[in-house]
């Protein structure tokens, strides 16, 4: 049997992609679509009728700002300069944050997270 080699990825050099349908308020926050079936029956017979089809998952102003820069060429590393320029000290440990968040995301589905150089998906 021949070993599958693992090469080591830099979490800095990812870049995340939105994997969900999304939207913004008022205020600027963004609120996350996620359907609530996702087997492919209940999502052409029973999603289209019914009133709220989608669960709201409401974010805090962190939690938009990266959502926002999810767009599969910014990488994880800009992100964490932005968050660092616009909530300072307040948003420390950085790197722990962002890995957290981003794996937290990535686990419900709503994230896809590539690397630059390739479109091989990595999970984190």
């Amino acid at each position: 049997m021949k070993k599958q080699e693992t090469k080591e990825v830099n979490l800095w050099e990812l870049t995340p992609l939105r994997n969900a349908k999304w939207e913004t308020t008022e205020e600027g926050k963004v609120v996350v679509l996620v359907p609530k079936f996702k087997n492919p029956f209940l999502v052409k017979w029973i999603l289209p009728y019914l009133a709220k089809p989608f669960f709201r998952i409401k974010l805090d102003d962190i939690g938009s700002l990266i959502w926002q820069q999810c767009d599969g060429a910014t990488s994880i590393a800009t992100i964490a300069e932005s968050l660092k320029s616009k909530f300072g000290d307040s948003v420390e440990p950085v790197d722990a944050r962002i890995n957290k968040y981003l794996n937290h995301l990535e686990r419900g589905d709503l994230l896809l997270v590539e690397r630059m150089e390739s479109t091989n998906t990595v999970h984190l």
